[in-house]
């Protein structure tokens, strides 16, 4: 029986519901009929990105910390499906901070199990990341050769790989991590220190101001799309193929492009808005610490056992983010 793609008719608890990913996620399973349970502590999500969502009597919002077990306890209550989206992310945020990324990622991250375990929740999928391949320097990146992590976030966001391979082996919960690589698109964040690259540039472009790329623009990464993200979310939560279980999997385009090439396509599509943009050009700063040069993934596995194929890739993807901005982002 071919596995279903969609998340339907099902009670589902979205950790970090807030924030970029997590919020996308809602928008679609609240489209698909179903009851969504957001927990989120708002320390990097925006209320904004749950406004449309409120009026909506399939959602519910429970303000809360996953750093406390029963807040995670009563999220967890009667739900289908965990999508564990919750974490601090950001490498330089992990440098500056490595305690609450501690607490966030594995502190956090062992209390959702805890509360899916003892809930009897069948399926448990969470974010994971590409930072878990650390210095391991051949490309493409095969999940099953990492190296050794670079910074603080990375060993937190392996250290959460270990834990739910422990918890499937010993407690039985089915569990799947999903390893994104540089996920963009609507409504991620174009402000603070520790924004991504890619709203952190649209936001400085579109105020007319040099972005400054991490040294000298030839570090690449394998963007990926956010409904590709989606659409990966929701067949590692459907799947009833056993070899597919309690394992994790690259989520990616299996293509990489450099950051010279990114901001050139920004510009270049910006400047279809507004024809001033073209003349804005990019400076180069130092390499930033703990940082990763090349990133490609290998997404046979994904395709193979949980039937993943990307939709869409880097440049229509930039392009629908960039139109995102212009029309509703934050200007």
């Amino acid at each position: 029986m071919e596995t279903k793609r969609r998340i339907e008719d099902s009670k589902v608890l979205v950790t970090g519901g807030a924030g970029f990913i997590g919020s996308n996620l809602i928008e679609r399973l609240l489209s698909q009929n179903n009851e969504v349970v957001c927990l989120d502590n708002f320390s990097t999500g925006k209320r904004s990105n749950l406004a449309s969502f409120l009026s909506n009597g399939r959602f519910s919002l429970i303000e809360g910390d996953i750093a406390d077990l029963d807040t995670c306890k009563k999220a967890v209550a009667g739900v289908d499906h965990v999508l564990h989206q919750a974490a601090l992310g950001s490498v330089p945020r992990s440098i500056d901070n490595p305690i609450a990324t501690n607490q966030s990622n594995i502190t956090g991250f062992l209390n959702m199990l805890v509360a899916s375990v003892e809930a009897k929740v069948k399926r448990f999928v969470y974010a994971a990341s590409s930072s878990t391949y650390g210095d391991h320097k051949a490309l493409p990146k095969v999940e099953e050769n990492i190296g050794n992590p670079l910074s603080p976030y990375a060993v937190t966001k392996y250290v959460n790989e270990l834990y739910a391979k422990v918890f499937s082996d010993v407690y039985g919960i089915e569990t799947i991590g999903l390893r994104y690589f540089n996920v963009f698109g609507r409504r991620q964040r174009p402000d603070g220190a520790y924004a991504a690259v890619i709203p952190k540039f649209i936001g400085l472009l579109m105020d007319k101001k040099a972005p400054v790329i991490n040294g000298d623009g030839t570090h690449s990464r394998d963007f990926t799309y956010i409904d590709n993200v989606i659409q990966i979310n929701q067949l590692a939560a459907l799947t009833e193929n056993k070899e597919a279980l309690n394992t994790v999997y690259n989520v990616a385009c299996g293509e990489n492009t450099d950051l010279n090439r990114m901001v050139g396509d920004l510009t270049k599509f910006l400047s279809e808005y507004d024809k001033d943009i073209a003349e804005v050009k990019a400076t180069h700063g130092p390499e930033r610490k703990g940082d990763v040069k090349h990133s490609l993934a290998d997404i046979s596995k994904a395709k193979s056992l949980l039937g993943y194929n990307p939709e869409v890739y880097f440049s229509d993807g930039l392009k629908q983010t960039v139109a995102w901005f212009i029309n509703e982002g934050e200007k």
